[in-house]
């Protein structure tokens, strides 16, 4: 597995929100929709916040690799299950970034139902 750089993995965890897109069969991109990011250790993470029936996150599933753009970089990636015992981490992390928003809008990221909807994204050349 191919690893973030300390740079990479710094420029990610400080953007405020990440473009993402998943590929569609025939190797193109779709378009790039806007999601909140988080870093946890050396992973970033991100989740659907309207759970696993959300259309961006089945083509994800389905397609299991896409492309990222924050914090000044694009890069290639694949969507990966976290461990699940990392799911009270990713959380934090979503409450220490964007816990400003209110909670309405945080809960929808955090909690049991949204550990479901989650994505390590890691990093492919």
């Amino acid at each position: 597995m191919t690893s973030w750089t300390p740079d990479e993995l710094e420029r990610i965890g400080e953007a405020e929100e990440l473009h993402i897109a998943s590929r569609r069969k025939d190797g193109t991109l779709r378009p790039f929709i806007i999601i909140w990011v988080v870093r946890v250790d050396e992973d970033v993470y991100v989740r659907s916040a309207y759970g696993t029936d959300n259309p961006w996150y089945r083509r994800a599933v389905a397609s299991g690799t896409g492309r990222i753009r924050a914090g000044g970089l694009e890069r290639d990636v694949t969507f990966a299950t976290p461990d699940g015992s990392l799911h009270q981490a990713i959380d934090s992390a979503y409450h220490a970034k964007y816990d400003r928003y209110g909670p309405a809008i945080v809960g929808s990221v955090t909690g049991p139902g949204a550990a479901a909807a989650t994505f390590r994204l890691d990093p492919t050349h």
